[in-house]
């Protein structure tokens, strides 16, 4: 039974029947009668099993969760992104994040187990009360993604009727401040009811609440603390939500709701620090079989060849045969990395510059080395190992940028993070190395951080006490904490995140967003962070680069050196086109362009040619025109200003419509 379960908790996630406007009042198994099902554990522990699926994990192929990051400055793909594109984003007609299929689901276990439970119709145990603890989570965890998306949000806790009027009531958007207390009680109560162990492995327990807790109180403190004062914030300057009925009464003090949730974020932060140790390496989170005996990994997903069917994936195989996967590092991320004396490179004496891999790696913080892959690095001990960008032994030699989009790494700084050299594991194998959901980095990240936003750029004890094990950890030499944030010049980060809006951070404040994008890296939580501290605004005329192409590493392409190990290299399968000006044979960028590799501006036609230009509005996603068509106040009424909804501001009620700007 526990394995069956566990497959399903790793496997899947139960889908529903749309109704009118994706509000569901379906029973979620309609095979099943309620006058049988969901009183007992194992029925209780299937249904919350189902939910797993909606975590972020490693699955099919490429570089799984270690490429989510490519919607950022972290990581580029072999295609830019729509989303920093003028003129290719636009109103959907129908679908999007405006969705309520997995909320229903959860509601209805709820709404379900709750009281059978009080009412003593299921058994009262602890096994059963971490079920519904368990629930509680996965609508938190549902409603954050609303939050983070869409903003303002319907809060439904109860099941709804498939019928107009019903539906058009329910779809009332509440201000997201009150979206984000919601989650926090739901975490509140996922707290309550789950246990510090789960009744088996790999599930979620009271310290993963607490963890979520934090990063969603953290996420809404400095969401309204950053942008403040405009139409994304509840009770701003053309806030829409102000021109509904349903709304007149609402008011808000900007300053309490930052305080509370800021506190609430240090709060729950420090429940997830204070319990669980650092582990001793890093990299060993991210390319281990199992992680059983982590104090860190708080929830993680294993994998299992030899089940029927098979659990597996290949992220390993696309690290070890090319270091490709369409994804890479950018210029900005691997700038990032302080000296290993916690300098910042260019405060540093020692720091050998970008020409070569050699150069680059020289007296880094190691985590460089765990993240980013450096020529003479081991990728697999496999004899069949023959690719020609590595030798025969399985060294790295160069990274693939002009190999087909699923196998080039973009910016020549290849992904390193998941890697094991063990042969059974790729590099055509399919491998079943752990993949970590949730981990105690994050709590201490999010304490240092709230702790100085809400301490005005002081830290407390528990701050630098946190701070000094990351470090110490990630090898940085102890004690220098202060001698980086002295040294730091905000003026000289190539990073997006030294911004909040147009103005500069402290260097304190920058320096702890530098260390979570560190630690953080390709994790899939950039973006997130970029929107909530209003960093994007920045991204104005803005090329993505990566290595310094043009100094000395072309010759790694042009002119396949003797090799690693007194092994020769295999004649490379696609040659750089040499060309400096940038004729339209070439498969790089011009050497005019600069010496630093620069994916999307190799062809004009590319959407991305001439950089990336944010428009603010796109902080907010917007919500598909049918949901508006759907909730006027006369049913079938083409009058769409009527509808219950309001559109995210800088957005039309208009199919295929760009926003204000574009």
């Amino acid at each position: 039974m526990k394995k069956q379960l566990y497959i399903l908790a790793i496997g899947f996630i139960a889908l529903a029947s749309s109704s009118c406007n994706d509000f569901l009042d379906r029973e979620p198994l309609d095979s099943v009668p309620t006058s049988q099902y969901l009183f007992n554990e194992n029925d209780l522990s299937a249904y919350t099993a189902n939910m797993y699926g909606i975590f972020p994990v490693h699955a099919g192929y490429g570089l799984g969760t270690f490429d989510d990051d490519n919607d950022s400055d972290n990581q580029a793909g072999s295609s830019p992104n729509d989303l920093f594109v003028k003129g290719q984003t636009r109103v959907a007609q129908n679908g999007g994040d405006w969705d309520f299929g997995n909320i229903r689901t959860a509601n209805y276990f709820i709404n379900t187990v709750r009281p059978r439970l009080e009412n003593g119709e299921i058994e009262n145990s602890a096994n059963n009360n971490h079920y519904l603890g368990e629930m509680y989570f996965f609508r938190a965890y549902i409603y954050a993604e609303k939050l983070i998306s869409l903003g303002d949000f319907p809060i439904i806790k109860e099941m709804i009727a498939d019928n107009y009027d019903a539906v058009r009531e329910a779809s009332k958007r509440r201000p997201r401040n009150e979206v984000a207390r919601f989650i926090i009680s739901d975490l509140d109560s996922a707290y309550h009811y789950m246990s510090a162990t789960p009744p088996m492995t790999n599930r979620l327990t009271k310290d993963c609440a607490a963890l979520l807790k934090s990063r969603i109180a953290l996420f809404e403190g400095t969401w309204e603390k950053y942008h403040k004062g405009t139409n994304r914030v509840p009770g701003g300057p053309g806030w829409p939500g102000a021109d509904k009925d349903y709304l007149k009464d609402f008011t808000i003090n900007i300053e309490e709701e930052i305080n509370y949730f800021l506190t609430q974020a240090k709060e729950a932060a420090q429940i997830v620090a204070d319990n669980h140790a650092l582990d001793a390496s890093y990299s060993k989170l991210f390319n281990s079989q199992s992680l059983s005996s982590s104090t860190e990994a708080l929830l993680w997903k294993q994998y299992d060849g030899t089940m029927t069917p098979a659990v597996n994936h290949f992220v390993v195989g696309y690290i070890q045969r090319n270091g490709g996967g369409n994804s890479g590092f950018t210029r900005s991320m691997v700038e990032s990395f302080l000296m290993q004396d916690g300098t910042p490179i260019y405060a540093s004496s020692d720091y050998q510059g970008d020409k070569t891999y050699e150069n680059v790696a020289y007296g880094r913080d190691p985590r460089l080395l765990d993240n980013v892959l450096i020529p003479g690095d081991l990728l697999t001990t496999s004899a069949t190992m023959t690719e020609a960008k590595i030798d025969k032994a399985g060294y790295y030699y160069r990274a693939p940028i002009t190999e087909i989009s699923e196998n080039r790494c973009p910016t020549g700084y290849s992904i390193k993070k998941g890697l094991t050299t063990d042969p059974e594991q790729g590099p055509t194998l399919p491998a079943t190395t752990a993949s970590v959901v949730f981990w105690a980095a994050e709590a201490y990240l999010n304490y240092m951080e709230a702790d100085c936003e809400l301490n005005n750029g002081n830290l407390d004890a528990n701050s630098m006490k946190y701070w000094e094990a990351l470090r110490t950890r990630g090898g940085i030499a102890p004690n220098t904490i202060q001698h980086t944030i002295d040294l730091t010049d905000v003026t000289k980060e190539n990073d997006l995140a030294r911004y909040s809006g147009e103005n500069l951070v402290s260097s304190t404040l920058y320096n702890i967003r530098r260390e979570r994008r560190i630690e953080l890296a390709a994790e899939g939580l950039r973006f997130e962070d970029l929107k909530r501290w209003r960093s994007l605004d920045m991204m104005q005329n803005y090329h993505v680069q990566g290595f310094n192409l043009w100094d000395k590493n072309y010759k790694r392409y042009a002119t396949p050196d003797a090799g690693l190990n007194g092994s020769n290299f295999d004649a490379p399968l696609n040659v750089i086109a040499l060309k400096e000006s940038g004729a339209e044979d070439s498969n790089v960028s011009a050497k005019a362009d600069g010496v630093y590799m620069m994916p999307y501006r190799v062809l004009t036609n590319n959407i991305a040619f001439n950089g990336y230009n944010w428009n603010p509005n796109k902080y907010l996603n917007p919500i598909a025109f049918d949901h508006f068509r759907l909730t006027t106040a006369e049913e079938g009424s083409s009058d769409y200003t009527t509808s219950a909804i309001y559109q995210n501001p800088g957005w039309k009620i208009e199919t295929n419509s760009l926003p204000e700007g574009d």
